[in-house]
């Protein structure tokens, strides 16, 4: 089971970081013109809908998995820079850039106009997107 939660969750994971590059991009180069439409709440909600998914797979196997919370149990993990990543920065530190898409995209939903709107999108969907990059394994995607 963890084998096929963790393919989903590094699967996923391509969606998630291009979903949250075209979402920051076009939201930023928006800011200054043009009007909120449908289709970019609909980009916004996508985005946001595939990070939650992406957590909740990700809480799931950092639970039954080898490298997450079963991590902890062993004595010297923060002085082992891959255990330590796995079991402690990679959750915090993606749950915060999740928490910031979130806000973002309730901020964004409650603006009253279109720049305020773009602007909240943009730049809390851009920070969660640095945050997420920061604390990827890369070692285990390549």
């Amino acid at each position: 089971m963890a084998t096929g939660l963790q393919h989903l969750h590094s699967t996923l994971a391509y969606l998630v970081l291009l979903g949250l590059i075209i979402s920051s991009l076009v939201f930023l180069l928006k800011r200054g013109q043009g009007n909120f439409t449908p289709a970019h709440k609909k980009l916004a909600l996508i985005t946001l809908i595939f990070t939650h998914l992406q957590l909740v797979i990700g809480l799931v196997l950092y639970f039954v998995g080898p490298l997450g919370y079963a991590s902890l149990q062993v004595e010297s993990v923060m002085a082992q820079p891959e255990l330590r990543l796995y079991a402690v920065e990679h959750i915090s530190i993606n749950i915060i850039g999740i928490v910031l898409i979130t806000i973002g995209y309730s901020k964004g939903k409650r603006a009253s106009t279109s720049k305020a709107k773009f602007t909240n999108l943009g730049v809390f969907y851009l920070i969660g997107l640095v945050l997420i990059l920061s604390r990827i394994p890369w070692n285990a995607w390549f």
